[in-house]
């Protein structure tokens, strides 16, 4: 099954990327504020359903994918 995984960082943690991206924007003249940067992981795990796929997910975040001390996932099986 295809897994997604969509990592952002918590709420209150610093963004220098998001920081630095923003400011591109606004000198192209776009009006945004809060941005914020994070990645998408696609995986194809070997499961018999949505909950065990979402289950393998889970602990791949959980061992290496995410860093729980600043980050959040999102996990979608597609």
């Amino acid at each position: 099954m295809k897994v997604r995984v969509l990592v952002s960082l918590k709420p209150g943690i610093l963004d220098p990327q998001g920081k630095a991206v923003e400011h591109g924007l606004h000198g192209f003249g776009f009006a945004v504020e809060h941005v914020r940067i994070g990645r998408m992981i696609d995986l194809e795990v070997p499961a018999s359903g949505i909950e065990e796929a979402k289950a393998q997910a889970q602990a791949m975040c959980d061992k290496l994918l995410v860093n729980p001390v600043m980050e959040k996932a999102i996990i979608e099986v597609l």
